[in-house]
């Protein structure tokens, strides 16, 4: 690797982003911040990078950038930092992207110390929730005693790019992991193993959690599968204590003897209840987020008409707002409240927020 030119007294701006890996993540997350309209450049040295991103060198890469972020398979982390190193200024914030952070930020430590800022991240999200359009999105920022500022900066590059930051220790946030992450994989993998969501004509609302999981989990990489299962440390025991319950569970199924009359399910086999929340309450809140999730994408359509109105009026040099239309649409929509049994007024008021949302993207430059 060649020598650095980066050693400056002059900071790098944060406003600049360098990425170190360009596989599956690497390349969403790319994307994500050019998006945002944050300056980023990628380099790898196996993955061919497009040339809106590609820097020619690691020197080419570091150079430039305030943030670098290192977007390599857990395993080889290490590896790229020690490669790296010798190209960082002190003044340069390095962050990893792992599904675990133990043995990312002990890396992190070794081989950078005090002499490099670095801060250990862990981004909710994978390629497929960007490309989905999935917001909010979320990340996990660990703070470390050796670089009090290095998680405000963290917190600054995510905020920017649109997500919700959560700050927690490396020891928290793998057992946390270990407990929800590791074992959604690892439970998914077991039914991807047996078939379950194979030639499936539908499946039952059960299931459907299930499978966004084993969709979520065939979408991946093998090697996150691997990162989140054997590098974090609480995760053998999680699967454990997972497959200890599941046997115990089987053997009182096997070992269940016929139930006199009368007796009820939760006698037979009991399962803890919800409690005061109530399921139909929380069935209906879950019909209620799923219209609204519906509302929204509606909403993602008008505004996709609505810039189109907005260029053809510009291209014909009318203005945005067209008072005699919207009065007309206001007045068909209070008719439509009332055949369907609603409230004019509320109705109006939604759909005068509505325009206002309209005009603000006909607006837009």
């Amino acid at each position: 690797m060649e020598e650095s030119t980066n050693r400056s007294g002059d900071a790098p701006a944060d406003a600049s982003i360098g990425i170190v890996g360009f596989g599956h993540f690497g390349r969403a997350l790319s994307e994500l911040v050019a998006n945002a309209g944050v300056a980023v450049r990628a380099w790898d040295p196996v993955v061919a990078v497009p040339r809106e991103f590609d820097a020619a060198t690691p020197g080419e890469l570091l150079a430039g950038a305030g943030i670098v972020v290192v977007a390599t398979p857990v395993a080889h982390i290490r590896a790229a930092l020690t490669e790296i190193k010798p190209l960082l200024s002190s003044d340069q914030l390095v962050v990893d992207v792992g599904s675990v952070k133990v043995d990312p930020i002990m890396a992190m430590t070794e081989v950078l110390g005090t002499e490099v800022e670095w801060a250990g991240t862990h981004p909710l999200f994978g390629p497929t929730n960007i490309a989905r359009g999935e917001r909010p999105l979320r990340a996990v920022v660990c703070p470390n005693e050796l670089h009090p500022q290095a998680a405000n900066r963290a917190r600054r590059l995510y905020e920017r790019i649109g997500c919700q930051v959560i700050e927690q220790t490396e020891t928290d946030h793998d057992r946390l992991m270990a407990r929800t992450h590791a074992m959604a994989f690892f439970i998914a993998k077991g039914l991807i193993d047996i078939g379950a969501s194979e030639d499936l004509a539908f499946s039952p609302p059960s299931f459907q959690a299930l499978g966004q999981t084993i969709d979520s989990v065939r979408s991946d990489a093998s090697h996150l599968f691997l990162a989140i299962e054997r590098d974090n440390p609480f995760a053998a025991d999680a699967r454990q204590d997972l497959l200890d319950a599941l046997t115990q569970v089987h053997v009182q199924l096997e070992t269940l003897e016929v139930q006199p009359a009368g007796s009820t399910e939760s006698q037979v086999f009991s399962i803890p209840d919800l409690g005061n929340q109530a399921p139909e309450l929380m069935e209906t809140r879950d019909l209620i987020d799923e219209v609204d999730a519906e509302i929204v994408q509606l909403l993602v359509q008008r505004s996709h008409l609505a810039n189109r109105a907005g260029r053809i009026k510009s291209e014909g040099g009318r203005s945005v707002r067209d008072p005699s239309r919207e009065q007309v649409l206001l007045e068909q929509r209070r008719r439509w409240a009332k055949e369907r049994g609603l409230s004019e007024e509320s109705v109006a008021d939604i759909f005068s927020a509505i325009l206002r949302f309209s005009r603000a993207v006909q607006s837009r430059p």
